[in-house]
């Protein structure tokens, strides 16, 4: 995973959603009250690939804490699925 210090963040691309399928989150939240598997779509996920509680207090604290970054996301949506697949591979549990 690429040093923040040295990876720039960057605006959130549109019809991107990757950090919102892509990765898991372990903890309960709204609307997933068994959080979500990776590769699963976030029940808050809108079809043109935002997020319905984006800047809501309902919206999980790693979303809300989760900041784009060219490292992260790369040069396109298909480029950011791949890289967050393999940071969940990379990261998850044996």
């Amino acid at each position: 995973m690429p040093d923040d210090a040295t990876d720039p963040t960057i605006d959130c691309r549109t019809d991107c959603g990757a950090c919102c399928i892509a990765p898991s989150i372990h903890t309960p939240f709204f609307g997933m009250p068994n959080g979500k598997r990776a590769g699963e779509r976030c029940v808050h996920l809108t079809a043109d690939y935002a997020c319905e509680i984006f800047g809501r207090p309902e919206r999980p604290q790693c979303c809300a804490d989760l900041r784009p970054s060219v490292g992260m996301c790369g040069e396109s949506r298909a480029e950011a699925l791949a890289i967050l697949q393999r940071w969940e591979r990379e990261t998850g549990p044996e």
